[in-house]
C-alpha cells in the first residue's frame, strides 16, 4: 500500500494527539528530540510540540543552546512521542529548517510575559555561576521591558522537522507490538509493517 501524500498521516497523528490530551496527566505534546553533535554523538532532550502541519513538526528554542547549534550545523533530527496512558508512540525522522521570522514573532507574542522575559535572561545550555545570576538577569530584563511589549530576541526562534519517516507504534499483548512505518520516496509515501 502506498500513501500519495502526507495529509492522512498528519490527520492520524492529530487524532492520537487529541486522545493523549484527554488521557495524559501532563504535556501530551511533549516529545523527545534527538540531534547530532559535532563529535558525532547523539544528544536527546524533551521539548514541546507547538504546531504540526503537512510542512512538519514545530518547536521553539534558543538558537545558541546546544540543540540550536547542533541543528543549525547538522539539520537532521528524530522525534519520539510516547503516551503511556494510551500505550502508544510515534517516531519521526527528518530534515530540519528554521521557521520564518513571522512564525517565530507570532508564537513569541503568544507566550506569557514572564516566559518572554525568561528568553532574554537565560543563556540556555551554558554553565551559570549560580541561581542568583539567572535571577539577576530576569530582574534586569523585567526592568528593561517593564513597559510595552517584550520583543523576540534575535537568537530565539523555532525549528520545523520535515518528516521523511513516520512510525506509529501500538502496544500489543506478549510484546507483539503493532508497528507501521511510512517512508517518503520518489513516488510518495510507502508503508511497511515491521516486526515488533
Amino acid at each position: 500500500m502506498s500513501v500519495t501524500n502526507l495529509s492522512d498521516l498528519i490527520a492520524e497523528f492529530n487524532d492520537w494527539l487529541k486522545e493523549a490530551e484527554a488521557s495524559e496527566p501532563n504535556d501530551a505534546n511533549a516529545m523527545s528530540l534527538a540531534t547530532v553533535g559535532t563529535d558525532g554523538f547523539p544528544s536527546v532532550r524533551m521539548v514541546l510540540l507547538k504546531d504540526v502541519t503537512e510542512q512538519g513538526f514545530v518547536f521553539y528554542t534558543n538558537f545558541e543552546s546546544r540543540k540550536g547549534e547542533e541543528l543549525l550545523k547538522t539539520p537532521k533530527a528524530a522525534l519520539c512521542f510516547h503516551w503511556k496512558s494510551l500505550r502508544r508512540a510515534i517516531r519521526v525522522r527528518g530534515t530540519v529548517e528554521p521557521v520564518s521570522d513571522a512564525e517565530a514573532d507570532a508564537y513569541f507574542a503568544s507566550r506569557a510575559r514572564d516566559s518572554r522575559i525568561g528568553a532574554w535572561a537565560s543563556q540556555q545550555s551554558r554553565p551559570m555561576d549560580g541561581r542568583f545570576s539567572l535571577e539577576a538577569a530576569v530582574a534586569k530584563y523585567a526592568a528593561k521591558y517593564a513597559v510595552g511589549e517584550v520583543p523576540r530576541p534575535s537568537y530565539w526562534s523555532g525549528f520545523r522537522v520535515i518528516p521523511q519517516e513516520i512510525e506509529f507504534w501500538r502496544d500489543k499483548p506478549f510484546r507483539l507490538h503493532e508497528r507501521r512505518q511510512y517512508s517518503k520516496g520518489p513516488d510518495g509515501w510507502g508503508k511497511a509493517v515491521l516486526y515488533p
